[in-house]
């Protein structure tokens, strides 16, 4: 089959505009009040769209953020043959995905350099059509998070990889099998890689050492409604009965717990009271009593939870990143912005990602008083951030930096605005309207 022709973003994802100007000015000092609804999670509804790949039915997700990583993840959907129809309604953005016809050769290489996620085609599209050709993923410059867990794994279940000149070649001609599988770390791309993989194999596939993020669950209680056989998710140990003919599905994306995080870091660093609606606190584990040992105020309410600084202050903690339910390394940046307003000093010591600081130069523009020695950075909490020019550097960092613009004093100036779209759906425009002075290129 010849190249199909490429695939813009707004022709995938007709609500995706592209950010007007190139910075983002926030006037700090005020305090924050009122709704801010949490979008469906990032982490979640990228593998749940690549799910929709394992079946010629229709599967229909709910609560799809708006964001650029699902325009670009669209776009490389499109790209291999699946349709995209999407709805907005009162409740949100909806896509229903249709893929009964799949190009398993035409995976585009410039998409797949923009996001991570992308490495999840290869298992869905070896469950499906047997073969998938994929580059080398891109995403947030933030370590190496090498793919070889996900190669092992589907080695494992008998797929044929071949890495060359940057290009994943994998073949499973005769369908992929039942095996038991060890991940060395709980990755949690690798869990999904291999559940995606596993739901469609022959014979039984156990991944030990799985990831238990939320997230995990999320996809899981998506696949067991497409038909497939899954126990564990949420545990060490998933199991897989593979051989399931997939039907369609009607799927609700989980609430982003790392946006609730951010805007709980919000609340509290502009010492203001913000309901964040569809919010849950028992999806932030080790974050929850962390964020409350340092001083931020978190409170269940019928259709959400409420934040605000506690009236003790904000203190230094110490935090150490790791896989869930540990203190989620998303949530590593906006904590170390709070932490720069915070009491006293804490160390933040990151175990997952060896590049995951580069926010710190940043927040030191801002007058943070941050340390970094190897993997650990000490924070002495400032009496007050300024207003600078500064420039995202990844997903996280771009929140870091709005919470940071958002404490300080005098005007802050963002540059790198594509990396706060990927991961937060009209995040300036939601802070608008709690009371922020922020805008896109300082136009109110």
């Amino acid at each position: 089959m010849g190249a199909l022709p490429p695939v813009s973003l707004q022709a995938a994802a007709p609500w995706w505009r592209p950010a007007h100007g190139h910075s983002l000015v926030i006037r700090g000092g005020r305090p924050l009040s009122g709704v801010y609804p949490i979008s469906g999670a990032k982490n979640a509804v990228l593998p749940l769209m690549i799910s929709a790949l394992l079946t010629p039915h229709l599967v229909t997700l709910r609560n799809v953020p708006a964001s650029l990583d699902v325009a670009v993840l669209s776009a490389l959907l499109r790209r291999l043959g699946a349709e995209m129809h999407w709805s907005t309604t009162a409740d949100g953005l909806s896509v229903t995905i249709c893929a009964d016809r799949l190009h398993p050769g035409s995976i585009d290489g410039d998409l797949v350099s923009r996001m991570r996620a992308s490495v999840l085609l290869l298992g869905a599209m070896l469950a499906r059509c047997g073969e998938a050709s994929l580059p080398m993923p891109g995403g947030d410059a933030i370590g190496l998070r090498g793919v070889d867990f996900h190669l092992a794994g589907l080695r494992a279940m008998g797929a044929e990889i071949e890495l060359s000149a940057g290009l994943i070649v994998a073949k499973a001609p005769d369908g992929l099998k039942g095996a038991e599988i060890l991940l060395p770390l709980p990755s949690v791309g690798a869990t999904e890689n291999l559940m995606l993989a596993a739901v469609m194999a022959k014979g039984t596939v156990v991944i030990r050492n799985a990831a238990r993020e939320p997230e995990i669950v999320d996809l899981a209680q998506c696949l067991i409604a497409m038909g497939a056989r899954i126990v564990g998710q949420g545990s060490h140990v998933i199991t897989i009965e593979g051989g399931a003919t997939l039907a369609g599905a009607v799927h609700d994306v989980m609430p982003d717990r790392i946006e609730l995080g951010t805007l709980a870091c919000v609340a509290a660093v502009t010492n203001g009271e913000i309901l964040l609606r569809n919010g849950r606190t028992d999806h932030l584990g080790a974050a929850l009593s962390a964020f409350q040992a340092a001083g931020v105020d978190l409170r269940d309410v019928e259709d959400g939870l409420i934040a605000r600084r506690s009236p003790d202050g904000l203190v230094g903690i110490d935090i150490i990143t790791q896989p869930y339910p540990g203190f989620a390394t998303d949530l590593q940046a906006p904590a170390m912005a709070l932490l720069s307003v915070a009491k006293g000093a804490s160390a933040i010591t990151e175990t997952l990602f060896e590049q995951r600081f580069l926010h710190v130069g940043e927040l030191r523009r801002m007058g943070a008083d941050i340390a970094v020695h190897g993997r650990t950075a000490l924070v002495r909490g400032a009496a007050e951030l300024r207003g600078a020019a500064v420039t995202c550097t990844d997903v996280r960092a771009a929140a870091a930096l709005v919470i940071a613009g958002l404490a300080a004093s005098g005007e802050t100036t963002l540059a790198g605005l594509d990396h706060l779209d990927r991961g937060y759906e009209r995040m300036a425009e939601k802070l608008a309207a709690c009371g922020a002075d922020i805008a896109r290129n300082g136009l109110s």
